[in-house]
């Protein structure tokens, strides 16, 4: 039995409009249509659909390719390379971390890591440890522009070029990119080791089962061919009607005011939650429409959850967390519905991965939005380049006065208060039924971090039945931002920013020593942006700037609430 059948279904107040949507779904030939690409499923005109689809077969033609990965795998090893750094954003990164987090190292494998984030003290952290004599780079982006990820090579670059020398430097550089890319460009001018073509009908966040997932696969030692038998079995009729199934429960659940998808991941499938989030939220949030994905919300009591949730609990194998265990029989008690999907083993993560991306289309079929566009991301991207633009013009960023300050804090955007404890509660107090607080932390990632955001999100549950987001900037702008943007509109945002020191510069061209911006500046940059877009639509913002540690300031805001 394949993962993608082996689901459990407590659909409580949802069953009747689910079973009746099941009934609808089978008498329109939905899956049929899928399959055989029929853009009028989602919209009336095919643009940005019907070449959109080829995620649908991907699998099967990825196959043949296997031994040519593994045999760069193989060369890889032989020279002496031990690890792999992926420079990458959103959909180019995030099944390569769920696939190293999941597995974890494997014999005869390299290691191989994620750097997603501007902030210097993260790139600093991730590089800090690595012999670069040893360490390839694998810049991942479909668009081959994305500024963040070229921002990341060329700074990688010229660390390579100073230690190992121009003309070794580009055998330590792979890339994979969509054809006729700027990166493609970019890789053989700097003679990469090796380019990797994507295939340019699948959209970044559809993309983990072809080069863009299955190249960090191999490189990891894992057995690629395993990975795509699974998507294929997935794929299979019966399978998929399971996969249709789970969309449908999607769709219909959040038509009835449960938008706010939970997702119960045991510990060993932590980031696929940040998979599904992205492929969620970008899929569905648009024209005023949307699922919002809870994930990785700390657990509580199911008095705490309210009528918008519905929960998926994602198991692996016989043995679950006895928690989760008892929080999802809660939660089934109190009449909550619930989905469960069981995997047999880790390999089974290629089943997920097809399950998810057909349900994310027939969720968007329901709701009738084009799961395959971004049209808000961009928003916000205009909106960073003009602040960047500023800064070269004028060596800073455009200064803004503060509404309120105290404790350390500056405060932007929807301030209500005398301090700013008092801000931030009555910003949370003013959410109305069915909203949510998202925490956008432009913050260097950092354990003791993850945990203060943690006790921000308990918080603001216990204070107010809220569902909560938690994400890092900019990575979250790639996974959620247009959710934020392009969603009903139920998101009250908060930003927490605070400057990184040291700081480190962006070389204007790799190779070259010339830099007139730093990475500092590109995540202050894009944190105004965001939160222009974000005022544009329509939502409301509240900004914290903290100076100091930005954990300490984060456990203190959790108290006060």
């Amino acid at each position: 039995m394949t993962a993608a059948r082996r689901a459990e279904l407590h659909l409580g107040p949802l069953r009747a409009a689910v079973e009746q949507a099941f009934t609808r779904a089978d008498e329109d030939g939905l899956l049929r249509r899928i399959r055989a690409r029929d853009h009028r499923v989602w919209k009336p005109e095919p643009d940005e659909i019907s070449d959109r689809l080829g995620w649908l077969d991907i699998a099967a033609r990825m196959e043949p390719q296997a031994a040519e990965l593994e045999r760069f795998a193989a060369a890889l090893r032989g020279a002496g390379y031990s690890d792999v750094l992926l420079l990458g954003m959103g959909g180019s990164s995030l099944a390569p971390e769920v696939l190293a987090r999941t597995f974890g190292p494997q014999p005869g494998g390299l290691r191989l890591a994620v750097l997603d984030s501007t902030d210097p003290r993260a790139v600093a952290a991730r590089l800090a440890p690595l012999d670069l004599r040893a360490t390839l780079f694998l810049v991942s982006t479909k668009s081959g522009g994305t500024v963040e990820t070229i921002s990341l090579f060329k700074y990688c670059y010229n660390l390579a070029a100073a230690e190992l020398g121009r003309e070794a430097a580009g055998e330590h550089f792979a890339a994979v990119t969509d054809p006729g890319s700027g990166l493609a460009e970019i890789a053989a001018q700097y003679r990469f080791r090796r380019t990797f073509l994507g295939d340019p009908t699948i959209g970044g966040r559809y993309s983990a089962l072809s080069v863009f997932g299955l190249v960090p696969a191999a490189l990891l030692g894992l057995d690629v061919r395993a990975l795509l038998r699974r998507a294929q079995q997935a794929a299979a009729d019966t399978a998929a009607a399971a996969a249709g199934q789970l969309g449908i429960i999607l769709g219909t659940a959040a038509a009835a005011g449960r938008d706010k998808l939970t997702l119960l991941c045991a510990a060993e499938l932590a980031s696929f939650g940040d998979w599904v989030e992205q492929l969620i939220a970008e899929s569905t949030g648009k024209e005023g429409r949307g699922i919002l994905p809870v994930v990785g919300e700390p657990p509580g009591p199911a008095g705490e959850y309210g009528a918008d949730r519905l929960f998926v609990w994602l198991r692996c194998g016989a043995d679950p967390d006895p928690a989760t265990a008892a929080l999802a029989e809660e939660l089934r008690a109190a009449g909550h519905p619930l989905v469960t999907l069981t995997l047999d083993d880790h390999y089974d993560l290629g089943a997920q991965f097809f399950l998810w991306e057909l349900a994310t289309a027939v969720a968007g079929a329901l709701l009738g939005v084009n799961p395959f566009d971004q049209p808000d991301v961009e928003a916000a991207k205009v909106r960073a380049q003009r602040m960047v633009a500023a800064y070269r013009a004028a060596g800073s960023l455009p200064a803004e006065q503060p509404a309120l300050r105290g404790a350390g804090m500056a405060l932007h955007g929807a301030v209500a208060g005398s301090t700013p404890a008092q801000a931030l509660a009555r910003f949370v107090d003013a959410a109305p039924a069915g909203a949510y607080l998202a925490v956008h932390a432009y913050l260097p990632p950092a354990a003791a971090t993850d945990a203060a955001l943690q006790a921000l999100r308990r918080a603001v549950r216990a204070r107010t039945g809220l569902a909560t987001t938690s994400g890092y900037g900019p990575r979250f702008l790639h996974s959620t931002g247009q959710l934020h943007k392009g969603g009903a509109g139920r998101g009250r945002c908060l930003q927490i920013v605070a400057a990184s020191e040291p700081d480190l510069p962006i070389p204007e061209r790799a190779g070259e020593p010339a830099a007139a911006l730093t990475f500092d500046v590109l995540k202050r940059a894009q944190a105004l942006g965001d939160r222009q877009a974000l005022a544009a639509a329509g939502r409301a913002v509240l900004t914290v700037e903290v100076s100091g540690d930005p954990a300490a300031a984060l456990e203190r805001l959790a108290a006060d609430l």
